[in-house]
């Protein structure tokens, strides 16, 4: 009975052998290519041929724009030496000087956007007159040019006239002078604009222009405001006519 005990235990102890050795083969020797688990891991061997690997040591990767739109251009230096006011004033000129005074007390004065500001001032004065739209003119005016806007236009009524005004288009505007005097800022412009005009009598006939024909008519304004009041609006302060 030992002997049978023995040699069972021979043969489970053999097959015990056996089993441990195969398992070490598969799972308990090292290939080569395991991972030190203490290293980080290469995620390089998943990229696809000619993809760029993942940022080490703080590198910044540039993110690709939205939508496929290219990346936004970095802005455009602004060059120092150009001058201050462009093409509407050379350095040194008394017209220069004129900006340099008022932006000196308005920082926001700006002489393109002044130009804009009058083109509109113009056209809406030319055609309140015109109309006879008085509180119109009271709001762009000073008062002793609205005065004498206002005594024509009841001079005109007076005689049972009537103005036709239709704005075709200004053809230039330009400053011609700025001027800062104490606290009254002045700007003074050339206008060259087309008009379609004609003034009717009580019986309509036209008695003074034309209903048809396009007129040239150039103008010589100035605007002015006080740098100290809150209020940012230009007034009409005088007028000419120009040459």
């Amino acid at each position: 009975m030992n002997n049978v005990f023995d040699i069972y235990t021979i043969i489970f102890l053999a097959l015990a052998v056996f089993i441990f050795f195969r398992l070490r083969s598969v799972l308990g020797t090292k290939t080569g290519s395991e991972r030190d688990p203490f290293q980080p891991r290469d995620n390089n061997r998943d990229l696809p041929p000619g993809a760029r690997p993942p940022a080490q040591g703080g590198e910044v990767i540039p993110m690709p724009a939205r939508n496929g739109a290219a990346p936004m251009a970095p802005p455009v230096p602004v060059d120092p030496a150009a001058p201050r006011w462009g093409d509407l004033a050379l350095p040194g000129t008394p017209l220069a000087r004129g900006f340099d005074a008022i932006a000196s007390r308005d920082p926001s004065f700006d002489p393109a956007g002044f130009i804009g500001g009058a083109k509109a001032a113009y056209e809406m004065i030319v055609l309140a007159f015109a109309g006879g739209d008085r509180k119109m003119l009271r709001d762009l005016l000073a008062k002793d040019v609205f005065e004498g806007f206002e005594a024509a236009i009841r001079d005109r009524e007076t005689r049972g006239e009537q103005v036709e005004t239709r704005f075709v288009g200004i053809e230039k505007a330009e400053i011609v002078d700025a001027q800062q005097r104490g606290d009254q800022a002045q700007v003074t412009l050339k206008f060259v604009s087309q008009l379609v005009t004609a003034t009717r009598d009580r019986a309509g006939a036209v008695i003074d222009g034309s209903p048809d024909r396009v007129t040239d008519v150039t103008d010589v304004w100035t605007f002015a405001r006080n740098v100290t009041d809150r209020d940012p609006n230009w007034r009409l302060i005088a007028t000419e006519a120009g040459g």
